[in-house]
């Protein structure tokens, strides 16, 4: 994993970024390097605001994989994908979780428990209508407290969590949505990032000047939640509105994301898990 969060970075066109000798660095030339948390201890261990996990969708794509198992529960890398993402979670920092969880959530609590790898855990249940993603923090809001981390509960993301945490924290801003250099190559770009800012955010209708895209990682003030009106249900509808009055913190993930959305995903991060360390 590339080492974030120790020292500025090399940005000179060509040269070797010196965050990982030998390695090229994948930054423009002459951007600011948003990730240079230098004041930093050189390892960054400052605790993680609470976690929202968004865990109560279906899993259509899925098909009858997910009839009788919520998707979070799949089998990855020979257990349950949800421990993957509480295990790495909990190697940087995190203390306390909200699994919000709808459909077969009774199955999530059952396997899950209360506390997992020195993390606590609680549980906000959709009830018998799911709520949507958005709905759906509104819901757990309560149990989260002014300040929190939101993460889809399909994706497993190799980032410094804490130095995104600190760096949203600087900012002042209301939100954080971490992004990728994507130009298509993952999955369809949906953001514009300038400066420190995501000015622009589209899941629906993209737009062809987008390169970026949404890593899964996010932030939102409880306050930021009131930016929409209630009976918006998804959270992609929020970070738009957030994105396009100024008030959206952008930073830089720099390595490939995993997720577990579609047979061909769920093979392949089984795949990269089963060789690679579970935590960075």
């Amino acid at each position: 994993m590339h080492p974030q969060g120790r020292r500025p970075c090399n940005q000179d066109a060509g040269r070797p970024c010196n965050h990982d000798p030998g390695r090229p660095c994948s930054h423009e030339a002459g951007r600011p390097c948003n990730q240079d948390t230098s004041a930093l201890p050189p390892m960054t261990r400052s605790p993680l605001p609470p976690v929202c996990i968004l865990a109560g969708g279906v899993g259509s794509r899925l098909g009858d994989t997910v009839k009788e198992t919520p998707k979070p529960l799949l089998d990855v890398a020979g257990e349950p994908f949800l421990l993957h993402q509480l295990r790495l979670l909990a190697a940087h920092g995190a203390s306390e979780v909200v699994l919000c969880i709808g459909y077969l959530g009774e199955r999530i609590v059952e396997v899950v428990g209360r506390e997992r790898f020195g993390i606590a855990i609680s549980y906000s249940h959709d009830g018998p209508n799911l709520l949507g993603t958005l709905g759906a923090i509104r819901a757990a809001a309560p149990m989260l407290g002014p300040r929190f981390l939101v993460l889809y509960g399909d994706t497993y993301l190799r980032i410094d969590y804490a130095a995104a945490a600190v760096a949203w924290e600087r900012s002042g801003l209301p939100a954080m949505m971490t992004v990728l250099r994507n130009d298509g190559r993952w999955d369809t770009s949906n953001a514009i990032f300038e400066g420190d800012r995501v000015v622009a955010y589209d899941k629906r209708q993209p737009a062809a000047a987008m390169r970026w895209i949404d890593y899964g990682l996010g932030g939102l003030e409880r306050a930021a939640l009131d930016l929409v009106d209630a009976s918006t249900v998804d959270l992609s509808d929020l970070y738009h509105e957030l994105a396009r009055s100024g008030q959206m913190f952008g930073f830089e993930a720099t390595e490939r994301f995993f997720e577990i959305g579609t047979p061909a995903a769920l093979a392949e991060t089984s795949e990269f898990l089963t060789h690679h360390d579970p935590a960075p």
